[in-house]
């Protein structure tokens, strides 16, 4: 949305807005401070800068941080909590609906899958009622949705009712579409600078939560009897006890939970409010977000990932009790390892990208691990041994799960000023087909061909994601495009390295009198020497990121442990080294 004019005499840089931007953020000017930092415009980005720099960042606005922001972090995440567990409350435990019902194994998937299939078609409508009526309308129609599921459910507790529970499972669905995006920007809205990724991973560990509790409590409240009268009762008091938790959560958001407090939190949201609304385009600002490529690629690597836990959660019951017969509980209990591993991991992602700010090489460090705990996961699930298969779940799950709140900060730092609303909802969009796909192939593979097979085909998805996360480019700071001209020469040095190393390799196969003007052509032809070529240079550049971020993180960790000051011109140096 800016372009940057750089004056080579004189010590600073000037923003120059573009024509559909809105005038109070066409003016912002900035000089670099005593050690020759600039400020950005994000307010994910700034870093304790002077006062004069903020002077002349924005007008100089009344800022106010309300106690009662925690109530209302709180109060959303039990209400995720709750439609996330009636989620997984029918996956966990499938073989026994399978038989109350007298159902196959996809039905019972689809109750899971609703939920991924309802977001799709539904989040454009309600990302548009989110920026037109507000955070606390929408928080309101996903409580009541939630509550109106959960009252269905309870009459579908009988072996005829399936179509009455798939009805109930459905309204629940769409309530997901009113929450699952709003950490990011309930986070913005209430919090300030030195918080708001902290709050975002304690939203997303609201939905974890649930997911947790769905993977825990209905092994325990409707066991594997005989007797369908028996069963049928488990299951209806289950059917009640989140009646009643959805119900009494439904009357707290009606009467406690606010809109936006009085003052802004930080500068950033006070400029956002002088914004008038009727210069804001809803639809503008989804076609800027699609054209911004570094924010596609996480939208693709976001889904890849998240895909994979949806597909993992979705099929947990298959994967254990094919292993393990008669171990319906320790299959929840395995789940509620991965999420609670996945919450602390998210919180603990939240407090490093505070204190850091290294969005790029903490995503790319996260899913890397990711991948490499999803290769051990699939390794050790057959071999017998219960405590090894808890130990790499948890790892799994530490990662997999954490994921989740990294996405929704790097995705607001690279789209900002748009709304992170509408950021993190194309982000969970993906995430929705991703995992219906995964889900759907998933379970056939391993119908057919067994787990292992199903889990080396998200193995290989994982990678794709490392590979695309390696190349995604954080390009919303002023700091990243000062650097990018730094970073043009090495950056042309690495595109004639590949070009020679294709020209050696077409010489090797395909003779010593080849001319430099005919290497594509006979490229083209050998199609085993493009893929292996395109191959070693994808690997050999994903492997060089994760090791330069790995170097950038332990640096950080390093300068917390001293209390050094931030230095992110620093930072840009190693990763342009």
């Amino acid at each position: 949305f800016l372009s940057l004019s750089i004056n080579h005499d004189a010590s600073f840089v000037q923003p120059t807005a573009a024509q559909n931007l809105a005038p109070s953020l066409a003016s912002p000017q900035w000089s670099p401070g005593p050690l020759g930092r600039a400020i950005s415009i994000g307010s994910r980005l700034d870093t304790d800068p002077s006062q004069s720099d903020r002077s002349e960042l924005v007008p100089n606005a009344k800022t106010k941080l309300y106690h009662r922001r925690w109530i209302m972090l709180f109060l959303f995440s039990a209400v995720s909590a709750s439609n996330s567990f009636m989620w997984l409350q029918y996956g966990i435990i499938s073989n026994i609906f399978m038989r109350f019902y007298d159902i196959d194994s996809l039905a019972i998937d689809w109750l899971s899958m609703i939920y991924l299939l309802t977001y799709v078609p539904l989040i454009l409508p309600v990302l548009w009622l989110l920026d037109n009526r507000g955070i606390r309308d929408v928080v309101l129609v996903g409580a009541a949705f939630n509550c109106i599921g959960a009252w269905i459910k309870i009459g579908s507790a009988d072996p005829n009712m399936f179509p009455i529970t798939f009805f109930g499972q459905f309204v629940c669905s769409v309530a997901t579409v009113f929450v699952l995006g709003i950490p990011s920007y309930l986070a913005s809205v209430w919090f300030g600078e030195k918080e708001v990724s902290t709050a975002c991973s304690i939203g997303v560990l609201g939905n974890q939560l649930g997911i947790a509790i769905g993977f825990l409590v209905p092994p325990i409240l409707v066991p594997n009897v005989e007797d369908m009268d028996e069963l049928a009762h488990h299951i209806q008091v289950m059917f009640y006890i989140t009646a009643g938790v959805a119900t009494l959560l439904f009357i707290l958001v009606v009467f406690v939970f606010q809109e936006r407090p009085e003052l802004p939190p930080t500068q950033a949201q006070a400029t956002a409010r002088s914004i008038p609304p009727e210069q804001y385009s809803y639809t503008a600002s989804i076609l800027r977000l699609l054209r911004n490529r570094a924010f596609i690629l996480l939208i693709i690597t976001y889904g890849l990932n998240v895909g994979c836990f949806y597909a993992v959660g979705t099929l947990l019951n298959r994967m254990i009790i094919e292993h393990y017969p008669g171990e319906e509980v320790n299959a929840g209990r395995i789940g509620l390892t991965i999420v609670i591993a996945g919450m602390v991991g998210s919180l603990i992602c939240g407090i490093w990208l505070d204190k850091t700010k290294t969005y790029k090489q903490t995503t790319l460090a996260v899913y890397f691990m990711s991948l490499v705990g999803m290769i051990v996961y699939a390794a050790t699930l057959s071999l017998g041994h219960l405590w090894v298969v808890f130990i790499t779940a948890g790892a799994l799950g530490f990662f997999m799960t954490g994921y989740l709140p990294l996405g929704f900060e790097f995705a607001v730092e690279l789209t900002y000023p748009e709304s992170e609303g509408t950021s993190s909802g194309l982000l969970n969009c993906s995430a929705q087909v991703f995992g219906i796909i995964f889900t759907i192939c998933q379970g056939k593979i391993i119908d057919r061909f067994g787990t292992l097979a199903g889990n080396i085909f998200l193995c290989v998805f994982l990678l794709i994601g490392t590979v695309m996360t390696g190349r995604t480019r954080n390009t919303s700071s002023v700091e990243s495009y000062r650097a990018a001209r730094f970073m043009s020469r090495t950056a042309i040095h690495k595109n004639l390295a590949c070009h020679s190393f294709c020209y050696e390799f077409i010489q090797r196969s395909c003779g010593k009198n080849v001319g430099f003007q005919e290497w594509r052509r006979r490229l083209a032809c050998n199609l085993e020497g493009l893929f292996f070529s395109g191959l070693i240079v994808m690997i050999s550049d994903t492997m060089t990121n994760v090791f330069l971020s790995s170097r950038v993180l332990i640096k950080e960790f390093s300068r917390l442990l001293h209390r050094k000051p931030f230095d992110p011109g620093k930072q840009l140096r190693v990763q342009s080294s």
